[in-house]
């Protein structure tokens, strides 16, 4: 089941695929086309205006990501695909450097070995000794006797 943010993503794609050259339409594989049709919100009401941009629309993130793809895929040349798959992988690694950062490893297993320590230094219980009352020894020792013979 797909979300409603999709859903209204792909119903919003839909309608800007309205307004572009037969030609660029062409180039998009049939099956992406009944994928978006498929899994739209038929409810869903969105009016493209091709005079203003996307910006300046309604038009949700998710449109546009997938506006983008788009774009890259079937629509650039191929200069401009190799710009946008290399400002694609500096975004990434810029994104997985700022991870590295919040979450260090070095700082984690710190905190990590700090409580190891403090739980070392815990008071450790010694194991209290069980011992038999007068009565019990007495006992005992004259059941070990009538065993043994």
């Amino acid at each position: 089941m797909i979300s409603l943010e999709y859903a209204n993503a792909y119903s919003e794609v839909l309608e800007i695929l309205k307004f572009i050259s037969k030609e660029d339409y062409g180039k998009i594989p049939i099956n992406k086309i009944e994928l978006f049709k498929l899994n739209s919100n038929k409810e869903y009401e969105f009016t493209y205006n091709p005079k203003k941009t996307l910006d300046e629309q309604n038009v949700s993130k998710r449109a546009k990501a997938i506006i983008g793809i788009l774009f890259r895929d079937y629509w650039a040349t191929e200069v401009q695909r190799e710009k946008i798959i290399k400002k694609q992988r500096n975004d990434r690694l810029i994104l997985e450097e700022q991870k590295k950062s919040l979450y260090n490893i070095d700082n984690i297993l710190k905190k990590q070995n700090v409580c190891s320590e403090v739980e070392t230094k815990k008071e450790v219980t010694e194991m209290v000794v069980y011992k038999e009352n007068f009565i019990a020894r007495v006992f005992n020792k004259i059941k070990k006797i009538f065993k043994i013979k």
